[in-house]
């Protein structure tokens, strides 16, 4: 493969949930500037239209990252109004569970338990999203989540914002660079987090934590996507006559890629 097996702090259980939190809050962020969302929200319209899904069931989702607002996007689509989501992690924030039972849309929860994206067979039915999270997990994981999903009939669609496609040697010598680079885009970035904190100020500009873990985790996930061949290796043996797999570029509106997908799909 050559996806390589880097260490990103968001990993670790005993990372700060504060740091946690307010990393994710950039990943919104970082999404909304990119326009990912409106990718997401176009592709995911066809794929419920097409197979009658009612429910998005969101995993390793964090702090719900842009997936609220692709909800919004998909209830003005004819016929998806009625769309929900649920908000699914392997370490489910308490106050994020809290902010989302306080905004009172019936159509948005947080799932309250751990949920472990390696066995979906106790997870409420749904079409299963894993947004620029699936490089988080180690080949064995990895294809452990592609084999629940084709065992229990579970459509499921995997996100990526970015190809693994620079050479590894290029990414070592740019590291620092790099590294720079997205610490001060953090501190311009921030004025423009939604229901930004005292904290999140804080650490962000008079200690820097946040920026720093931000700026690791950003680079250290580049050589961590599975490339579109390493998809080929994950999928070696999973493919049915009652499952299917597509795979390549997302595309924006004028036609040009952003990110890549995956997608199962039980055949009807």
């Amino acid at each position: 493969m050559k996806r390589i097996q880097l260490f990103e702090f968001e990993d670790f259980s005993w990372f700060p949930t504060s740091v946690r939190t307010g990393m994710t809050n950039l990943i919104e962020v970082l999404h909304r500037m990119m326009g990912i969302s409106k990718v997401l929200s176009n592709h995911l319209a066809g794929i419920l239209k097409e197979n009658n899904l009612k429910q998005i069931v969101d995993l390793g989702s964090g702090s719900g990252g842009c997936m609220p607002d692709i909800l919004e996007q998909l209830h003005q689509t004819d016929g998806l109004q009625h769309v929900q989501l649920l908000i699914t992690d392997l370490y489910p924030n308490k106050k994020i569970i809290e902010k989302f039972a306080a905004d009172g849309n019936p159509k948005t929860s947080y799932h309250h338990s751990s949920v472990n994206a390696t066995d979906l067979s106790q997870v409420p039915a749904g079409l299963k999203t894993m947004v620029n999270s699936f490089h988080h997990m180690p080949p064995k994981a990895a294809r452990q989540i592609l084999k629940t999903a084709k065992d229990n009939n579970e459509p499921i669609l995997i996100y990526e914002m970015a190809e693994n496609n620079m050479p590894l040697l290029l990414w070592w010598l740019l590291l620092p660079i790099s590294l720079v680079l997205l610490v001060v885009m953090v501190f311009f970035m921030t004025p423009f987090v939604k229901n930004l904190t005292l904290k999140q100020v804080l650490l962000t500009y008079l200690i820097p934590v946040i920026p720093i873990c931000y700026a690791w985790d950003g680079q250290a996930s580049l050589p961590r996507m599975y490339a579109m061949k390493d998809m080929d290796v994950l999928l070696n043996g999973l493919h049915s006559d009652t499952y299917s797999w597509s795979k390549g570029p997302a595309l924006r509106a004028n036609g040009k890629p952003l990110g890549t997908y995956l997608l199962g799909m039980p055949k009807a």
